[in-house]
C-alpha cells in the first residue's frame, strides 16, 4: 500500500483492520504514525489547534519498539502500534496537563493510570488534543488554542469538551482518542463528528492522574470509528483481560424512548433521523416503547445552581481562580464561580438526592434492554450562532441536556452516528444500567449496522 493510500486509510479503517494490516506486514506501526502526523501537518490549523502538543519523540520510539517486537515474533499487546490521542487533561510524564487553559501548571511527574494502561497495551500516544477549557462546556470552543472546525460540517462546531480528540479521529490525525465525559463530553463530539463515543459506568475506569471537573460525574471513555473499536479500548482502559463482546440478537429486545425531558425541542433534522432509526430497529424485530420516564422529571433538582459540576469544580479551582482568574475563559470561570454559593448542606443534599434518583433509574431500566434518545437535540450549531453569550448559554444547555442524564444517574451510554452520508452529523444514544457496560456494547454492535453508512467515509469523501 502506498503512503498516500495509507494516509487516507487511517481516517476510515477500524482498529481491527489496522491491527490485521500490522500483523500481516502490510504496513508498520511507523507507517501508521507517519500517516497520522502527515494528516496533522496538512489539516491541523495552528490557529485553531487539534493537537496542542505532539509527543513526536516518544511516539516514534513507541512505534519503532512495536515494529521491532512484532518482527521478532513476540506476542503483541492488544493495541500494539496503534496511534491514539489523549485529551489534554490526562497526565503524561514531562508534559503540562493544561486542560485547555493557558497552562500555568508544572509538568506531570507520572503518567495517569489510563496512560499507563495504554502504554502497556502497546498504544502509540500521539499527543494532547484540544478541549474546552477545564472541560466545562459541551460546545468545544477554546479562546486560548482556537477551536477546530467540524470536518463533516465546515463552519460548525466540533462539540466538546473533547473537541480535539474527536476531530483528530475524524481527520485521521490518530486512529482513536481518549476523552472524559462529565455531561456528554465524549458522546457529544462523537455525534458531531460522525463517530462512536462510549461513556462507561464511572467506577470501571480509574481517574488517577486526570484533572477533574466533577469528581461525582467524570467518566473516561473512547472515541473511535466503530463499536468494536470502543470495545477494544474500553477493555484496556478498564484493565480487563476479557474477550470482546459479541452482537446480541435484536428480536424481542425491549427499548424505551422517553416521551419526557429528552425529546423536547429537537431540531427537525434530529427528529427525522431518530424516527428513521427507530423504524429500522422495529423492522429488525425489536420492541420500541415510547413511555414517560418519571425519574427524568426530577433531574432539575440535581442541576440547580450549577449542581455537582459547579460545586466540585470550584473546590478544585478556587485557589487557581484567585491566582490566575484573569487567564480563564470568562465563559468558564463564571460557571465555576457559581460553586462558591453552594453550601456544605446543599452539597450533601445533592449527594443524597442523586443516590436516590440513581437507584430509581436503575430499577426502572431493569424492565428494558436500554433507553434510546437522540444523543444531542440538534445538529452542530454554527460558530456564528455562538458569538452571543446568551445564545452560547442556551445552546450549551440544550447540547448537554440528553447526554447528561447518564452522568447524573450513574449509567453507561454510547452514541452511534445515525445521519445520512453527506448530511449534517447526528447521533443516536443507547443508555444502559449501571455496571451493564458489556451488555450495552453487545447491543450497540447489533444497532450499529441499522444506523446506515454514516460513519463509513472519511471527511472529503462525501
Amino acid at each position: 500500500m502506498s503512503a498516500h493510500d495509507l494516509t487516507r486509510d487511517v481516517a476510515r479503517r477500524p482498529l481491527s483492520s489496522l491491527l490485521s494490516g500490522l500483523e500481516s506486514g502490510r504496513w508498520q506501526a511507523e507507517d501508521l504514525l507517519s500517516a497520522c502526523y502527515g494528516n496533522a501537518d496538512r489539516h491541523d490549523d495552528r490557529g485553531n489547534q487539534v493537537y496542542t502538543t505532539r509527543f513526536e519523540s516518544t511516539a516514534r520510539a513507541e512505534a519503532e519498539a512495536a515494529d521491532g517486537l512484532r518482527k521478532a515474533g513476540v506476542p503483541m499487546a492488544p493495541l500494539a502500534g496503534l496511534p491514539i490521542n489523549l485529551k489534554a487533561l490526562f497526565d503524561v510524564t514531562g508534559q503540562v496537563t493544561h486542560a485547555g487553559s493557558k497552562g500555568w501548571m508544572a509538568p506531570a511527574t507520572a503518567d495517569a493510570v489510563i496512560v499507563q494502561r495504554l502504554r502497556r497495551a502497546g498504544a502509540v500516544l500521539t499527543g494532547h488534543t484540544n478541549m474546552t477549557e477545564f472541560a466545562y462546556s459541551g460546545l468545544g470552543l477554546n479562546p486560548h488554542y482556537g477551536t477546530p472546525d467540524n470536518p463533516l460540517a465546515p463552519g460548525r462546531i466540533p462539540g466538546g469538551s473533547s473537541s480535539g480528540a474527536a476531530v483528530a479521529v475524524a481527520l485521521g490525525l490518530s486512529v482513536a482518542g481518549i476523552g472524559s465525559d462529565t455531561g456528554g463530553s465524549v458522546r457529544i463530539p462523537a455525534a458531531f463528528n460522525g463517530l462512536v463515543g462510549f461513556k462507561p459506568t464511572q467506577r470501571r475506569i480509574p481517574r488517577g492522574g486526570t484533572l477533574p471537573l466533577s469528581d461525582s460525574l467524570d467518566s473516561i471513555g473512547p472515541i473511535a470509528r466503530t463499536v468494536d473499536c470502543c470495545d477494544r479500548l474500553d477493555a484496556v482502559l478498564a484493565g480487563e483481560d476479557r474477550a470482546l463482546t459479541t452482537a446480541l440478537p435484536l428480536q424481542g429486545r425491549r427499548f424505551a424512548v422517553p416521551t419526557n425531558h429528552m425529546m423536547a425541542d429537537l431540531s427537525p433534522l434530529v427528529a427525522l433521523r431518530f424516527d428513521a432509526s427507530l423504524r429500522r430497529l422495529r423492522d429488525a424485530g425489536a420492541v420500541v416503547e415510547e413511555v414517560p420516564v418519571p425519574v427524568l422529571d426530577t433531574l432539575p433538582e440535581l442541576l440547580a445552581g450549577g449542581g455537582f459540576t459547579a460545586a466540585e469544580s470550584y473546590y478544585v479551582h478556587r485557589q487557581w481562580l484567585a491566582d490566575h482568574g484573569d487567564d480563564y475563559d470568562p465563559r468558564v470561570s463564571s460557571r465555576i464561580a457559581r460553586g462558591a454559593a453552594i453550601t456544605a448542606a446543599d452539597y450533601l443534599t445533592l449527594l443524597e438526592r442523586r443516590r436516590v434518583r440513581a437507584a430509581e433509574a436503575d430499577r426502572w431500566l431493569a424492565s428494558y434492554d436500554g433507553l434510546l434518545a437522540p444523543t444531542v437535540a440538534l445538529e452542530p450549531p454554527t460558530f456564528a450562532e455562538l458569538a452571543d453569550d446568551d445564545a452560547y448559554t442556551r445552546l450549551n444547555l440544550l447540547v448537554l441536556r440528553n447526554p447528561t442524564v447518564a452522568n447524573l444517574l450513574d449509567l453507561c451510554a454510547i452514541s452511534l452516528p445515525n445521519h445520512e452520508p453527506g448530511g449534517l452529523p447526528t447521533g443516536l444514544m443507547l443508555v444502559g444500567r449501571n455496571g451493564h457496560d458489556h451488555r450495552l456494547l453487545a447491543l450497540a454492535r447489533s444497532l450499529e449496522p441499522l444506523m446506515g453508512a454514516a460513519g463509513s467515509a472519511a471527511p472529503g469523501d462525501h
